[in-house]
This record gives C-alpha cells, structure tokens and sequence, in this order.
C-alpha cells in the first residue's frame, strides 16, 4: 500500500508540473491584448499624437472622452472651457472621441475634427461643431459634411486635402483608436472625466469641478 501510495504522488506531481508548464507557455507565447482592460482608470496612456492642450508640466492632467453629436456634451462645453481657462497654466487637458452608437452623425463629425487637425485647427473645428451641432444633428450624412465642409472653410482650411482626409483610412484609425481605449476604460456614456488617469463622476457645476482639479493638484 505504502508503494502504491507513493506512486500516486509521484505521478500526481509529474501531471501539476506539467499543466503548470503548459500554462506558462501559453501565457508566455499568447499575443498581448491591444489595450490593457482598465475599469475605471485610464487604459492608454496619454502621447504626442493626443489632442492636448494646456501646461507642458502640468501638474494634472485632464482627459475628456466625448461625441460631438452628444447633447449633454455640448452642454458640459461651456464649463469645460471656463474651468480650463483658469487652470491652463497648471494643468493639461485631452479630448478622446468616444462617438456613441445611437448618433449618427457622430464618427463623421469626429472625422471632420481629425481632418482639420491635419491643417492645425483641431480645437477650432470642435469648437464650431459644438456651437452649431443643433445645424446637423438631424442630417443625413452628405448633408452633414457638406455643414462641416462649410466650418472648414470659415477656418481657412485648405478645401481639397480637408475632404480627402476627412474620409481618409488614417484618420477613420485614428478615431477608432480613441474608441477603443475608452472602451477597454469602461466607459459608457459621455462626456465621461478622467483626472490623473482616474474615472470620476461628471463634475454637476464649475465649483465641482474645479474642487475635483484642485484634490488632484494637492494629491497627486
């Protein structure tokens, strides 16, 4: 009985090491996920190609993930700007696009901002279709870009190569890598704030949401 026993061990042993090298070989030779799954915290650290604006050392940093074609973003934009007007100096601030399902017009409208970006007037072209996003929210696609294609020339832009990167391969990517890093952020809904790479509840006034800044300031 004893030998029997011992065999079992043994051969019990031999079974453990071996699913353990299995999965280590696995784990070692599996092809690593896009974006890290985060919830709650910033899945893609921020870079040279984000849209940022703000302190070059700033001493926090605000991401904004956003739909153009989304009313309580538009709403929240006029906050937004005040808050980063008194804060320039010593913060950062990001816009992702992170264009909800339901609107329609939301991926071309990101498309128009990434094409004006490509001529240096990313915020500019945010900014227009913010204002008039009431212009084209109820437009079939051709009509909306044909609103957009007039913001454009407003800023000057250079006609021709706006319209050929608005429907661009490059700049459908790029709107689709900011999708993808909010949706491994666990996002779902916009806008949707991340202070110091961390989720926080919509700010429901300028006083809140300069106090939230100024805990990340004093508590990095």
């Amino acid at each position: 009985m004893d030998t029997q026993k011992r065999l079992i061990i043994w051969i019990s042993a031999i079974l453990v090491v071996g699913i353990i090298g299995i999965g280590t070989y696995e784990v070692a030779t599996a092809k690593p996920a896009q974006l890290p799954v985060a919830n709650g915290s910033l899945s893609m650290p921020l870079d040279a190609t984000d849209h940022t604006k703000g302190a070059s050392k700033p001493e926090a940093t605000v991401v904004e993930y956003s739909d153009f074609e989304c009313p309580a973003c538009a709403a929240y934009q006029p906050m937004v700007e005040a808050v980063y007007a008194q804060y320039k100096d010593r913060i950062s601030f990001t816009y992702r696009h992170f264009p909800l399902p339901q609107h329609l017009n939301a991926p071309i409208a990101a498309y128009a901002a990434e094409a004006a970006s490509n001529q240096g007037k990313f915020w500019e072209m945010g900014d227009m279709l913010f204002n008039g996003q009431n212009d084209w929210v109820q437009l079939d696609t051709a009509s909306a870009q044909a609103v957009f294609a007039t913001y454009a020339q407003k800023l000057g832009l250079d006609m021709t190569k706006f319209k050929a990167d608005e429907n661009s391969d490059a700049v459908k990517s790029r709107v689709e890598r900011d999708l993808q890093s909010g949706t491994a952020s666990a996002i779902d809904h916009t806008p949707t704030f991340f202070i110091n790479g961390k989720m926080v509840n919509n700010p429901q006034s300028e006083a809140e949401f300069k106090a939230l800044i100024d805990y990340a300031i004093t508590h990095p």
